[in-house]
């Protein structure tokens, strides 16, 4: 991740999950990322309604052109991104894998905004809707409504389902004079 942003984001996202593969929506407590809240959005992951925007923070809403509750995420994108975000929401959904993608859109100048875009899930439950949160952080910013979004690169994060803990060492004496640690490579 090159943002800060998202950087404290997934910092946070990856705090709240402890040993889950994500965490619970409960779990997720928006004061601790207040000063995020702007750029953040949860969506949900539903695929025939076009991942509809749940919430959306205030400046995603001024760049995306208004309100977009309710609205589909995958129609910001141009028609050549759209389907590649509706399948890379769709893996973060169903497969409980978060991703990470460079964006680009056209700012009112006629200049070329670029942002890092960031999919965390929540973890399912049965009988309760699933969702995904996500933060669109800005590397410049432009003033006014965006043109498309456009799909520069991206890639799905492989977090860790086990803690990584060190390896406790046993010092063992085999021979006088030689000691071999086990648990080093």
């Amino acid at each position: 991740m090159k943002h800060p942003s998202n950087r404290e984001f997934f910092a946070y996202w990856n705090d709240r999950r402890g040993h889950a593969k994500a965490p619970e929506r409960g779990d997720f407590e928006p004061a601790a990322v207040r000063e995020l809240l702007g750029d953040s959005f949860v969506l949900s992951c539903d695929a025939d309604s076009g991942f509809p925007f749940r919430m959306a923070g205030t400046r995603l809403c001024a760049l995306l052109g208004g309100d977009v509750k309710d609205k589909s995420f995958p129609a910001h994108f141009a028609p050549a991104s759209r389907r590649e975000i509706e399948e890379i929401t769709t893996v973060v959904c169903e497969e409980t894998l978060p991703a990470i993608a460079g964006v680009t859109a056209q700012a009112p100048d006629r200049t070329t905004a670029h942002f890092e875009l960031l999919l965390l899930p929540f973890a399912t439950r049965a009988h309760e809707p699933i969702s995904l949160t996500g933060l669109l952080a800005p590397f410049e910013t432009p003033q006014g409504a965006l043109g498309p979004l456009e799909i520069a690169s991206w890639r799905y994060l492989h977090v860790p389902t086990e803690p990584i803990v060190p390896r406790a060492l046993r010092k063992l004496a085999l021979a006088r004079g030689l000691m071999v640690y086990e648990g080093l490579r």
